[in-house]
């Protein structure tokens, strides 16, 4: 399942002191209920990563940061088939899907989240423009991807709504 959200026309700018709030508010839910969580990221480069291990106590919850930009990586750390990006592209409700999934076996979390995108200013298409992110997550048997689409065409906004919106998704699922 995925789900599209389309909803950001208006250049929201995403400060550092908000992030770390939700962050702050994440770890210390996971912690209360005893989860584990990790993220394999690509178009925010990890940035979501340094968002919870900035705060104290992370260490407690936060098993594992990857950071897997090329396709290459994907292929080889994360065992992303080729077939599957060369079929879909690297951004991908497929990719992301499978990002999350694999990510989940390799670290043995409770929370698997996954992140590819088109962070810009250059690389989108008409099909795949700049902006577009998809976020899969995975907790226990469950996998649910979302679709982004930010009108944002900074590459730093980009990144960091991402990082905002995947934040949120990770409270609402912990909550």
């Amino acid at each position: 399942m995925c789900r599209i959200i389309c909803r950001f026309n208006i250049c929201n700018i995403y400060d550092i002191s908000s992030m770390k709030n939700i962050s702050k508010k994440i770890i210390y839910l996971l912690i209360k209920k005893k989860l584990t969580i990790s993220f394999a990221e690509s178009c925010t480069g990890g940035l979501l990563s340094s968002s919870l291990t900035s705060v104290s106590g992370s260490s407690r919850v936060f098993t594992l940061g990857l950071v897997t930009y090329s396709n290459n990586s994907k292929i080889k750390v994360l065992k992303i088939p080729k077939k599957l990006i060369k079929e879909h592209g690297a951004v991908s409700y497929e990719v992301c899907k499978t990002m999350a999934n694999n990510l989940y076996k390799i670290s043995k979390t409770n929370i698997s989240l996954s992140i590819t995108g088109i962070a810009g200013p250059k690389g989108g298409t008409k099909s795949k423009p700049v902006g577009l992110v998809f976020v899969g997550i995975k907790n226990f048997k469950k996998v649910k991807v979302y679709k982004f689409i930010f009108k944002q065409k900074s590459r730093n906004l980009i990144q960091k709504a991402t990082v905002n919106e995947a934040l949120k998704l990770i409270l609402r699922l912990i909550k």
